[in-house]
């Protein structure tokens, strides 16, 4: 299904293919002989989408712009099932397996593989060629590798992230945090009754 969000319209290239059951929503550019398989979202949020040639989507992965993080997929990319990947930059041929997870803010470099269940945090920067294992998380630029039995170093490496600051708007120490977080967030999303069939 193809929506109108926020006065923009999809862009699919011709030679794309996109299944009925996927979902492109607002200022996404899909280029040539992309394809985009039953059950994925790819929503711009406020901040465009682009993927650029030969770009595989596969079932039911998630690809989120917002306002404060466009997302760029470079040319012969793989998103796997299940992946999700919020306000990021993705380098050309790179490999995201089933589950991997890649954060406002990252970047992805050209020819990197992010294998099953992993994670690159918010604004963690990945260089070139970089081999991301499975269930491992990338924290931070320079970028740390961390197994995930490494919750106490993955916890003391990323505190400077502010992830309520850079994604809501809303400073961390704020009393009713989630409350400011959601009536926010809520009314943001609430644009999407507006939205458009195509």
């Amino acid at each position: 299904m193809i929506y109108e969000h926020l006065g923009a319209r999809p862009r699919i290239h011709d030679s794309a293919v996109v299944a009925p059951t996927a979902v492109i929503s607002g200022d996404v550019e899909i280029g040539p002989n992309c394809q985009v398989l039953h059950g994925a979202v790819i929503t711009a949020e406020g901040g465009p989408i682009t993927l650029g040639e030969h770009v595989i989507v596969m079932e039911n992965a998630l690809i989120r712009a917002t306002a404060a993080n466009a997302v760029h997929i470079g040319d012969h990319t793989l998103v796997g099932t299940l992946a999700s990947i919020a306000g990021a930059t993705v380098g050309e041929e790179v490999f995201f397996a089933s589950g991997a997870r890649v954060f406002n803010g990252a970047l992805v470099g050209p020819r990197s593989e992010i294998r099953v269940n992993a994670i690159v945090m918010r604004r963690a920067v990945l260089p070139e060629g970089s081999v991301l294992p499975i269930g491992w998380v990338a924290v931070g630029d320079p970028v740390q590798l961390f197994s995930p039995d490494q919750a106490d170093e993955i916890a003391a490496a990323e505190p400077e992230l502010d992830f309520p600051g850079h994604v809501f708007g809303v400073d961390r120490e704020t009393p009713d945090l989630m409350v400011q977080l959601t009536e926010r967030y809520g009314s943001s999303l609430a644009r999407h009754a507006a939205d458009r069939q195509l």
